[in-house]
C-alpha cells in the first residue's frame, strides 16, 4: 500500500491542481483510513474498468487532494490547542478557538493554489487514522463540509476552505467523537486527522449542484425481503447528494439480483408515503447565514418540483395516476412523481445495476470481505454523454459467521422479554443489567428531538458509570428526519450494547436504512432487533412497567436489574430473543 501511495499520490503542485483525474497530497505523515480506502478502490477500478474502450458507464474516483497528518500535528502544537481540545469545552466554543488559530503558512500557500485553479464544488472530508477500521469504523462521527467554491472573490473562497478544514480538525474533539471513542475503548488523544479535499460529483442546475443519483451498495444485506438472500446484497438509491442515504431518510432499496422487485409496500398509498420527497443539493447562490458549525451551511433541501424544473426526474421517477390508482413508469404523464428509479432499473436504459454488481464483486474479491460502497452518478437526461459513476468511499463490513441457535424453548420461555424475526448481528451476551426505553404512553414523533436529547444525557451518565445498556424505542433510530423516528447520533447512544426499534401503532414506517448508522451497528457488534407491528406485541411491556426506575426523564426511563439479560441473535436465520 505504501508503495502504491507513493506511486499515486504525487506531491501537490500548481501543475497537478489543473489536471483532472489526478490525486495528490500535501505534507508528510499519514493520509488516514478514508483516503487509503479510495486509493485501494482506484487500484481495483484501474484493473477492472479502465480497459473498456467504449464504456457504457465511466467508473472512477473523484479527483482529491489529501492534507496529511503533519499539518494537523503542527496546527495543534503551534496554536497550543491540545489542552483546550481535551477539556470539557462545548463544541461551539471549541470551534471558535480553532477558527481563531492559524494554519501553517506553507499549507496556506497550497490552499491558495487550490482556490486559484478550481471553481467547482468541493467536499472537505475527514480521513482520520482510526477511521473506517473494522473494529472502530467512526462512520459519520467526524465532520464533512460541502462548498460551492464559486465566489468571484478568491479570498472569500480561501476563507471558506480554511474554515471547513478547521471544522474537520475540531470535529476530532467534538463531544460526540469523545463519547464514541470512550465507548469503544479508544483514547481520543491518539487520534490524528488528515483532510480530503475532493471534487463533488454532480451537475449545476440553475443555482443548485447535485448528482442525478447517490447511493450505497452493500454486498451483504441484513434485512432481505421477498426472494432475496443476505449474501445477495442491497442497494439504497436517492436523488441528489448522498446525505439522504447516509442519514437514513426515505430511499429506494432493492437487491442487485432482483432490480425490478419493488420494496414490500402493501399499497400504492405506502409508495406515496414512504418514498423520497426531498433531496439535497449544494447552493451555488450566495448564502446569507454564516454558520461554521453547520455541515449544511452551503446546502439546500429541495422538493421534487425543483428536480422536475431541472429535468432530473426523467430516468429516476415514476408517476402516480389518481384516476387509475396505479404507478406508471417515467414522467411522460402528469401527476405526482414518485422516486422509484424505475426507468433505469426496469428498462436498463443506463446500466446502473450491472455496474454496481461488477463493482461490488471486484471490491469483495480484492478485500476478501463483504463491502459497503458509497457512490454518486451523473448522466445527461438526453443521453448525449456517457454516464459517470464516482466512487467516494469503500468500507469493509464485519459479518459474523459463528453459529448461534435460538431454540423454540427460549422463544416460548416465561422469562421472554423480546422475540424477533428481523435482527442484525450474530452472537450472544449476558452482560447487560440496564434497559433504557422510551415511555410508550408518552411517545409522539413531535417530541422526537426532545427524546433524543434526553437519551443523550442519560447515555453520558451511563458511560461515566460504565453501564452498557439495552435501548428500546420507536421508529427509525438515527434518522435525520424527526418524523420518522428518534434522530440520535452515535454520541447519544454510544453506551448501547443492543438496540430495539419498534413500529408505532399509528404510523407504518420502513425501518432504519442509514448507511453510517448501520455500518457502526454491524462493525461494533451491536445487536439490533427490528420488531414489526405484529412482533411489537412480543415485547413484555407489562414487566418493564412493574420495575423500579433507576433514572427517568419526561419521556425516557431506565431500569436496572440484579440479574443480567440474556441476548441471542442467530445471524443466519436473522432471529433473536432477549430473556430477563
Amino acid at each position: 500500500m505504501e508503495y502504491f501511495q507513493r506511486d499515486l499520490l504525487k506531491e501537490f503542485s500548481a501543475e497537478q491542481a489543473l489536471e483532472k483525474r489526478q490525486f495528490s497530497s500535501i505534507g508528510n505523515g499519514e493520509i488516514g483510513g478514508k483516503a487509503n480506502g479510495m486509493i485501494s478502490v482506484y487500484k481495483i477500478l484501474r484493473r477492472q474498468f479502465s480497459s473498456d474502450e467504449t464504456p457504457e458507464v465511466i467508473v472512477d474516483i473523484p479527483h482529491f487532494i489529501v492534507i496529511r497528518t503533519e499539518f494537523f500535528d503542527r496546527f495543534m502544537k503551534d496554536n497550543d490547542l491540545y489542552e483546550t481540545a481535551s477539556s470539557q469545552t462545548n463544541d461551539e466554543r471549541l470551534l471558535y478557538y480553532f477558527n481563531k488559530a492559524s494554519l501553517p503558512s506553507d499549507l496556506m500557500g497550497k490552499l491558495r493554489v487550490i482556490v486559484e485553479t478550481t471553481m467547482t464544488p468541493l467536499a472537505v472530508r475527514s480521513s482520520s487514522i482510526q477511521e473506517d477500521r473494522l473494529d472502530s469504523p467512526f462512520a459519520g462521527v467526524y465532520a464533512t463540509k460541502m462548498l460551492p467554491n464559486n465566489d468571484a472573490n478568491r479570498e472569500e473562497r480561501l476563507k471558506k476552505l480554511v474554515e471547513s478544514i478547521k471544522l474537520v480538525y475540531a470535529s476530532t474533539f467534538f463531544s460526540h467523537a469523545k463519547l464514541y471513542s470512550k465507548a469503544i475503548g479508544q483514547n481520543i488523544a491518539d487520534e490524528k486527522m488528515a483532510v480530503i479535499i475532493q471534487e463533488v460529483v454532480g451537475t449545476k442546475h440553475n443555482n443548485n449542484f447535485y448528482p442525478n443519483i447517490s447511493g450505497v451498495a452493500r454486498s451483504y444485506n441484513y434485512y432481505p425481503y421477498g426472494q432475496s438472500k443476505p449474501e445477495e446484497g442491497v442497494v439504497n438509491l436517492a436523488l441528489g447528494l448522498g446525505k439522504t442515504v447516509v442519514d437514513g431518510s426515505f430511499v429506494w432499496s432493492y437487491s442487485p439480483d432482483y432490480p425490478t422487485a419493488n420494496p414490500p409496500f402493501a399499497s400504492v398509498n405506502e409508495f406515496l408515503q414512504q418514498t423520497q420527497k426531498k433531496f439535497w443539493a449544494i447552493d451555488m447562490g450566495r448564502s446569507s447565514l454564516h454558520n461554521p458549525m453547520g455541515e449544511t451551511e452551503y446546502m439546500s433541501h429541495l422538493n421534487l418540483e425543483d428536480a422536475e424544473y431541472d429535468d432530473t426526474l426523467r430516468h429516476v421517477a415514476s408517476t402516480y395516476s389518481p384516476t387509475q390508482d396505479r404507478i406508471n413508469i417515467g414522467t411522460g404523464a402528469k401527476g405526482p412523481r414518485i422516486i422509484t428509479f424505475g426507468p433505469i432499473l426496469l428498462t436498463n436504459v443506463i446500466p446502473l445495476n450491472d455496474t454496481i454488481k461488477k463493482l461490488l464483486s471486484a471490491c469483495e474479491e480484492a478485500t476478501g470481505s463483504h463491502v459497503e460502497i458509497e457512490f454518486a452518478m451523473t448522466f445527461d437526461a438526453r443521453q448525449k454523454e456517457i454516464p459517470r459513476l464516482g466512487v467516494v468511499q469503500v468500507r469493509e463490513m464485519c459479518v459474523a459467521d459463528t453459529t448461534v441457535t435460538v431454540t423454540e424453548e427460549e422463544k416460548s420461555s416465561d422469562n421472554l422479554l423480546i422475540a424477533c424475526s428481523n435482527t442484525l448481528g450474530n452472537g450472544e451476551t449476558d452482560e447487560i443489567y440496564d434497559i433504557m426505553f422510551v415511555d410508550p404512553e408518552k411517545f409522539d414523533f413531535k417530541n422526537s428531538m426532545k427524546i433524543a436529547a434526553e437519551i443523550a444525557t442519560l447515555n453520558k451518565k451511563m458511560l461515566d458509570e460504565n453501564r452498557r445498556y439495552l435501548l428500546v424505542g420507536f421508529g427509525r433510530w438515527g434518522s435525520s428526519e424527526s418524523w420518522l423516528g428518534i434522530p440520535v447520533d452515535w454520541s447519544g447512544i454510544s453506551g448501547a450494547r443492543a438496540i430495539v426499534e419498534l413500529t408505532d401503532e399509528n404510523k407504518m414506517i420502513d425501518m432504519s436504512q442509514g448507511s453510517h448508522f448501520f455500518h457502526n451497528v454491524a462493525n461494533l457488534h451491536i445487536f439490533y432487533y427490528s420488531l414489526n407491528r405484529e412482533e411489537s406485541l412480543a415485547l413484555d411491556w407489562e414487566w418493564m412497567k412493574q420495575q423500579k426506575y433507576s433514572e427517568q426523564t419526561e419521556f425516557v426511563k431506565v431500569i436496572h436489574i440484579e440479574s443480567p439479560l440474556k441476548l441471542k441473535v442467530d445471524g443466519q436465520k436473522r432471529e433473536g430473543i432477549i430473556l430477563r
